[in-house]
């Protein structure tokens, strides 16, 4: 894809030049072979191993993608509003530097970890639950030890409120190489941590990501049932055309136990809840992530985020993940873990 990008990038910095003036091609040539090779390089050093320079460099990346989202927004509007009206250039200068602007509280707003909290009402419960769910953290070059450091710091603060801990997929994103001792952080964490895994979880070697996760203490369900307490859990992992999706049937339950299924993408949901699942636990979305993604992200998808209860009384709660896909910026969605209070009506 970077040829396309390079492509998109020069027509960008050109016509976002020439608001201020003149365009040498020359320059903005190699200006754009520069992005090109900033967008690439960097990610391929990551793959075989993670460096400092190499995560700083993909993060300047990552925040130059989300800055030409913008601007090519602002130029459009822009020139089309220039078509029927002449704009001053101080108004030209101070829209164009609304983005950079933006970007400090998208940086901030994506590394802000923060708790929220959501009430299920269930019949068959026999005391109170609490649930820290949480999902996406892409651990990679992007988001890298920081972010695991900062989850666990986290859930030890909840240690004494909640019950267990469920991460929906996408632990790592593929960007990076994950050694055996990146989650570890986990192991200072005293209550169950259990994850099931979801597409980018493969990118970097499924078998890397779960050494991984056995190493810190968490507990992997890979197509499989196991009960904590009065929870029985089901851990769905994504599958991708080699790997067939598993039969789903009475035999992931336990009717006596409030029954979670644990799948990274928000669907089958009115499958899940016929067959008998109390709760469906997913992210995948984002929510979007940031403006104006959000808004396609709430057509594209029938669950883009938050907390859905059907006609019997079943659950489907689509967290907007902790970390960030590609660009570490956030606008309009919480890099959250979310205590989801299961309650007796």
């Amino acid at each position: 894809m970077t040829p396309f990008y390079m492509i998109f990038e020069f027509f960008l910095l050109k016509y976002l030049f020439l608001l201020f003036g003149e365009v040498n091609e020359s320059y903005l040539m190699g200006l754009t072979v520069f992005i090109g090779l900033l967008h690439c390089v960097p990610l391929f050093f990551e793959t075989k191993k993670s460096t400092s320079i190499g995560r700083i460099l993909t993060t300047v990346d990552g925040v130059w993608m989300w800055a030409s989202v913008m601007f090519f927004i602002e130029i459009v509007v822009i020139y089309m509003l220039g078509m029927f009206v002449s704009l001053p250039f101080e108004l030209v200068l101070c829209l164009i530097l609304i983005v950079p602007l933006l970007g400090v509280y998208n940086f901030y707003k994506a590394h802000k970890l923060v708790v929220n909290e959501k009430t299920l009402i269930l019949d068959n419960l026999s005391r109170d639950i609490n649930i820290a769910h949480l999902s996406d953290v892409h651990f990679g070059s992007v988001r890298h030890r920081p972010i695991i450091k900062s989850i666990a710091d986290k859930l030890k603060e909840l240690e004494d409120v909640c019950d267990v801990a469920i991460i929906s997929g996408d632990l790592a994103d593929g960007s990076s190489v994950v050694e055996t001792d990146d989650f570890s952080d986990f192991n200072d964490v005293n209550m169950p941590v259990i994850f099931t895994p979801g597409n980018h979880d493969f990118y970097p070697g499924i078998e890397n990501v779960i050494a991984a996760c056995k190493n810190a203490g968490i507990v992997v369900l890979d197509n499989e049932r196991k009960e904590f307490g009065d929870l029985n859990i089901f851990g769905l992992t994504f599958s991708f055309e080699d790997r067939p999706f598993p039969k789903i049937d009475e035999s992931c339950l336990n009717p006596s136990m409030i029954n979670i299924i644990n799948y990274h993408v928000p669907y089958n949901w009115e499958e899940f809840s016929s067959l008998g699942f109390d709760i469906q636990l997913s992210g995948h979305t984002h929510g979007g992530q940031f403006y104006p993604a959000v808004n396609v992200a709430n057509i594209l998808f029938k669950y883009n985020k938050g907390l859905f209860k059907d006609n019997f009384g079943k659950y489907l709660h689509v967290t907007t993940g902790v970390g960030s896909m590609d660009t570490p910026m956030r606008w309009g969605t919480d890099s959250e873990i979310v205590i989801l209070k299961l309650r007796k009506s």
